[in-house]
C-alpha cells in the first residue's frame, strides 16, 4: 500500500519532498495537498515534522542509504536533521548557524559520505526556503563553502525537479534584492497619507532633459508612497521665454515618462492673486520701487549697500509701482524690490527683485499685463494657495529657502515643508538650456531629441526606457550628495530592463565580409528562439545555405584545420583559408561538422546565408560619443572649447533578413556587437528613387565602459594571449644573468631617511594640532618624495623598505621547466581524486589525496609567483 504525504502548498516540506523524489522508483509515495504537512502510516500513527517524516521514508528503502551506511554515519545524519529545523530555523541564531555549515562543508562534497543524505535534502530544503539565505545568494554574500554546496546540488537531477515543483522563489526574498537596488528615500516632515501635495513646476521654454525628468519622478514617488495628489504647474513667470510650443513637447514629455498628474495648472492663472501680495507688501513698507541701474544694483546687493531708494515712502513707490503696470518708459526702468535685510551674509535675503516690468505678450495672457513675478516670489504664493505640501527642491535653491519662508510669515499664508535633494549632474554634456540651444543652432546636433543630447525625448531615442530611467531615479532615493554621475550608470540600469526582453538578431559589416563555402548545404529555413533564455520573446527564422558570409575581423584570426561554431547552427572545420596577394582572407573552405557537439573551446561566430530566398536588409549601425570632450566641466571652463566636433559613426552592414521586419523603437541585440534601438525601419525600393531605406540602429550603451566585443575581438584576444605568453617565456632571461639596477643602494638609502623624516614631521604637526594649511603642505611634500622613491626604485616606500649593509642572498631562482613538471603533477593528482570519488573509495584516502593535490599548488603556486618577480624586477 502506498504511503502518503500532505502538504501544505504555502509552505512545502522541501527536505520531504527530495526524499519522495529520491525514493520514487523504490517506495510508491502519494503527495497530495492538505492544511498540514503529515505522512499517516495507519489509523493510529500520523508523523508531522519534517525529520520524522524523512526518517519513515528512509527506512523504508535501507538500501538507498538515505540514512547513512553506518551507525555513526546515521547519527550524523539525526544529528542535521535536528539542525536543519532547530538552530538553521532560527533567525536569532541563523547567522552563526550558516557561519558553523560553512566550516563543516570546506573540505567536503556532502554533508554525510559520499553522496546525497536526508541531511543535504533537510539541510538544502531549510536554506531554499529562507528568504534571508536566498537574499545572500543572490547579492554574493552567502559563506563560500555554503553557497558552493548549495549551487552543486541545485543542479542535481532530484533537486532540479523538486525546485521546479516549487512557487517561484518567495517574494519577501524579491522585494529585499530589489531594495538593494533603491535608495534612501527621505521621510517627508508632517506628511500624512493621502494628504501629500507635491508640484512639478517646469518652465515651458525648453525641452525637458534627464535632470527634470528626476524632479517629476521623484515627486510622482512621493505622490504614490503617501496616496497623495501631484501638480503639474507650468512656471509661466516670463513671456519672453515661454511658447505654447515648449508646453506641447513638456506634456509630450510627461507622457512618454507615464507620469500621470492629478492636477494641470499655471501660475498666470493666479496673477491677479500675486500682483494683489505685491500690493500688499508695498502698503506695508516692506517691498519699495527701486529704478537703479542693474549693473549698479548687483553691486550694491554684494557691498551690502542700501539703495537710494529703499526709504521712499510708500506714496511714491505706489507711483512708481503704476508706472510700472502701465509700461510706461519709466516704470520699464524700475523693478519691484522685498525690504528684507541688505546686511544679510545671505544673499538672496538682501531686498530680492520681485517684480519686472516686461511689455512683451504673454503666451497665455496677452498683452494684459505688464508686470510679472519672478519665480522666487510667486513660488511660495502659488504653493500655498494650491494647497501644496510639500516643495521638493534641488539643493541649489538651499539658500533661497530662508527668502521662500519670509515671504509666507509675511504674506500670512499657509506654511509649506521644503526638502531639498541633490540635483542630477552628468559628465561629459551639458543641462543648461542656452547651451543645448547653441549645440541646436550650430547645428552640431540633429534637434532637441538628437540621441547625443541629455533630454529626455534624447536618451529615449537613444534606446532609454522609462522603466530603466525610473530605476536609476529610485536608486539615487532622496539624497541629498551632489555628486557628478556618468552616463554608465544610467545604461547599467537601462540594460537590466532590456537585456531579457531583446531579440536576438544578426549583422556583418559590409566591407570586408568573407564568404564561407560549406559544400552539400541545401538552402532551407528553420525556426529558432528569437532570446536563448526566453521564450516569450517568440521565435525568428534562419535561413542555412551552402554560401554564408561571415566578419573579415573574424576570418582574419582563423587557421586550417581550426573548429569553430556558427552560432544557431553546429560546427564547421576550417578546411581551406583562401587570401590574396597582399595576405587578406578571400574565402573560406569549410565543412559542417554538426555531430560534434563541443562548443566549450570553440570561437563562437556570427554568420548569414547568402540565399536569394532571404536576401540581407541593407543596415546602418550609428555609435555617439559626448559632446563634451572633459567629464566635469569647471565652472570658469568655457564649454565650446571642449565641444566634441566628430561624434556620430555610421557603418554599412548586410543585416539578418528580419531586420527588415522592424518597427521605429523596437530594441534588438546584434550578436557579439551589443543592443540596438530600431530609428528608421527598412523600407522596399520607392517607385521615384529606386532605392531601399535601410535599416537605420542606433547603439544603445550598456553600462560599460568597455564595449560588448565586436567580430573578431574574442579570437584575436585569445590569439594574443598565446603569442604573449610564448613572446614572455622566450624572453625569460638565465637565472645566472644579473641585471644591475640603475640606482645605488646609497641613492636609495638616502631618499628613503628623506620620506621617514618628512613622516615624522607630518605626525608632530597633527599632534600639536597645527593649521590645517600647514599639515596639507607637508603631507605634499611627503606624498611626493614617496612618488619620487617609487619612481627612483620601482616599488612603494614602505618603513625599512631600504636597509644599511650588504643586501641578502638572493632566493633560488625558478625556472619555467620547472614550473611546467609541477604542473604535470597538479593534473595527475587532480585526476586521481576525481577517480577515488568517482570510485567511492574510503573517505581517509581521498582525504590525503586532495592534501597531496593542495600541497602539489601550493608549490606551483610558490614557484609562479617567484618567476613573475623575477622577470618583472629582470624587465623593470
Amino acid at each position: 500500500m502506498a504511503a502518503t504525504v500532505s502538504i501544505n502548498p504555502a509552505s512545502p516540506p522541501i527536505g520531504v519532498l527530495l526524499a519522495v523524489e529520491h525514493l520514487k522508483d523504490s517506495v510508491p509515495v502519494q503527495v497530495q495537498e492538505g492544511k498540514n504537512t503529515g505522512l499517516k502510516v495507519n489509523g493510529d500513527v500520523t508523523f508531522t515534522t519534517v525529520p520524522s517524516i524523512c526518517r519513515y521514508l528512509a527506512r523504508l528503502a535501507p538500501g538507498k542509504h538515505l540514512y547513512g551506511t553506518s551507525n555513526l554515519e546515521a547519527t550524523e545524519v539525526d544529528h542535521w536533521l535536528e539542525f536543519s529545523v532547530g538552530r538553521l530555523g532560527c533567525p536569532a541564531d541563523f547567522a552563526d548557524a550558516v557561519q558553523y555549515l560553512n566550516q563543516v562543508l570546506g573540505p567536503r562534497t556532502f554533508l554525510i559520505g559520499h553522496s546525497a543524505t536526508l541531511a543535504d535534502f533537510a539541510v538544502w530544503g531549510a536554506l531554499r526556503g529562507n528568504n534571508v539565505w536566498l537574499n545572500l545568494l543572490d547579492r554574493g554574500k552567502a559563506p563560500p563553502h555554503v553557497a558552493r554546496w548549495f549551487r552543486f546540488l541545485e543542479e542535481q537531477a532530484e533537486f532540479k525537479a523538486v525546485a521546479m515543483a516549487l512557487p517561484a522563489k518567495p517574494e519577501a526574498s524579491k522585494s529585499e534584492t530589489r531594495k538593494q537596488d533603491q535608495g534612501k528615500f527621505v521621510e517627508l516632515p508632517g506628511a500624512e497619507m493621502e494628504k501629500v501635495v507635491t508640484r512639478f513646476p517646469p518652465e515651458a521654454s525648453g525641452f525637458l532633459h534627464v535632470g527634470h525628468a528626476k524632479a517629476a519622478l521623484l515627486n510622482q514617488y512621493y505622490q504614490h508612497a503617501f496616496q497623495g495628489k501631484l501638480i503639474m504647474r507650468f512656471d509661466d513667470t516670463n513671456p519672453a521665454k515661454e511658447s505654447a510650443e515648449f508646453e506641447k513637447v513638456i506634456l509630450e514629455d510627461i507622457s512618454m515618462l507615464d507620469i500621470k498628474p492629478d492636477i494641470f495648472t499655471h501660475t498666470s492663472d493666479h496673477f491677479d492673486r500675486i500682483q494683489g501680495y505685491a500690493e500688499k507688501l508695498i502698503r506695508d513698507g516692506l517691498a519699495y520701487v527701486d529704478n537703479t541701474d542693474p549693473e549698479v544694483m548687483k553691486q550694491e546687493r554684494e557691498q551690502k549697500v542700501d539703495s537710494r531708494n529703499r526709504t521712499n515712502t510708500v506714496e511714491k513707490n505706489l507711483a512708481m509701482w503704476e508706472e510700472m503696470k502701465k509700461g510706461s518708459e519709466v516704470g520699464q526702468r524700475c523693478c519691484l524690490r522685498a525690504k528684507i535685510d541688505m546686511q544679510s551674509p545671505n544673499g538672496c535675503m538682501r531686498d530680492p527683485t520681485i517684480y519686472r516690468c516686461k511689455t512683451e505678450s504673454h503666451v497665455r495672457t496677452g498683452t494684459k499685463y505688464k508686470v510679472y513675478p519672478t519665480y522666487d516670489f510667486a513660488c511660495p504664493i502659488v504653493d500655498s494657495v494650491e494647497g501644496v505640501t510639500h516643495a521638493l527642491r534641488t539643493t541649489e535653491y538651499h539658500d533661497r529657502d530662508d527668502q521662500f519662508n519670509w515671504f509666507i510669515g509675511k504674506l500670512g499664508l499657509r506654511p509649506v515643508h521644503i526638502w531639498e535633494y541633490s540635483r542630477l549632474n552628468l559628465q561629459n554634456t551639458v543641462m543648461s538650456k542656452r547651451k543645448l540651444t547653441w549645440f541646436v543652432e550650430q547645428g552640431l546636433v540633429d534637434g532637441w531629441d538628437d540621441p547625443r543630447f541629455p533630454t529626455v525625448r534624447g536618451v529615449m531615442r537613444r534606446g532609454m526606457t522609462v522603466e530603466g530611467l525610473k530605476q536609476f531615479i529610485v536608486a539615487q532615493g532622496g539624497s541629498r550628495a551632489v555628486v557628478v554621475m556618468e552616463w554608465d550608470k544610467i545604461w547599467a540600469f537601462n540594460k537590466k530592463v532590456i537585456d531579457p526582453v531583446a531579440p536576438r538578431f544578426n549583422a556583418l559589416q559590409r566591407d570586408g565580409a568573407v564568404l564561407v563555402n560549406l559544400p552539400g548545404v541545401k538552402d532551407e529555413m528553420k525556426e529558432v528562439p528569437k532570446h536563448p533564455k526566453n521564450p516569450d520573446v517568440g521565435q525568428k527564422e534562419v535561413w542555412y545555405s551552402s554560401r554564408v558570409y561571415i566578419d573579415g575581423q573574424d576570418a582574419a584570426t582563423l587557421t586550417e584545420g581550426e573548429v569553430v561554431t556558427f552560432i544557431n547552427w553546429g560546427n564547421v572545420i576550417v578546411k581551406k583559408i583562401n587570401k590574396n596577394k597582399s595576405g587578406a582572407v578571400e574565402s573560406i573552405d569549410a565543412q559542417l561538422n554538426l555531430e560534434n557537439t563541443d562548443y566549450k573551446k570553440t570561437a563562437k561566430l556570427t554568420w548569414l546565408a547568402d540565399t536569394p530566398k532571404a536576401p540581407f536588409t541593407p543596415t546602418v549601425v550609428t555609435h555617439f560619443d559626448h559632446i563634451i570632450s572633459k567629464g566635469v566641466l569647471a565652472k570658469e571652463d568655457e564649454f565650446k572649447n571642449f565641444v566634441n566636433k566628430d561624434t556620430k559613426m555610421e557603418t554599412v552592414m548586410l543585416g539578418d533578413p528580419c531586420l527588415a521586419q522592424l518597427k521605429k523603437g523596437d530594441i534588438i541585440q546584434l550578436q557579439r556587437r551589443g543592443y540596438y534601438i530600431c530609428d528608421v525601419p527598412y523600407e522596399p525600393p520607392s517607385r521615384y528613387s529606386c532605392q531601399p531605406t535601410p535599416c537605420v540602429l542606433f547603439h544603445i550603451p550598456d553600462g560599460h565602459q568597455k564595449e560588448m566585443p565586436t567580430a573578431g575581438s574574442k579570437a584575436k584576444s585569445k590569439k594574443a594571449d598565446k603569442v604573449e605568453k610564448a613572446a614572455s617565456k622566450k624572453e625569460l632571461p638565465s637565472p645566472k644573468e644579473e641585471v644591475s639596477p640603475s640606482f645605488s643602494p646609497a641613492d636609495e638609502l638616502a631618499l628613503s631617511d628623506k620620506v621617514a623624516a618628512q613622516g615624522d614631521s607630518v605626525r608632530q604637526l597633527k599632534g600639536r594640532k597645527a593649521d590645517k594649511a600647514e599639515v596639507d603642505a607637508a603631507v605634499k611634500s611627503l606624498l611626493a618624495l614617496k612618488a619620487e622613491y617609487k619612481a627612483l626604485t620601482g616599488k612603494d616606500w614602505k618603513p625599512g623598505a631600504a636597509k644599511k649593509g650588504p643586501a641578502p642572498a638572493p632566493a633560488p631562482a625558478a625556472s619555467p621547466a620547472g614550473v611546467d613538471a609541477v604542473n604535470d603533477k597538479i593534473k595527475a593528482q587532480g585526476d586521481k581524486v576525481r577517480q577515488l570519488k568517482t570510485a567511492k573509495a574510503e573517505k581517509a584516502e581521498i582525504d590525503a589525496a586532495v592534501k597531496t593535490l593542495l600541497a602539489l599548488k601550493a608549490e606551483y603556486k610558490a614557484l609562479t609567483v617567484a618567476l613573475k618577480a623575477e622577470y618583472k624586477a629582470l624587465t623593470a
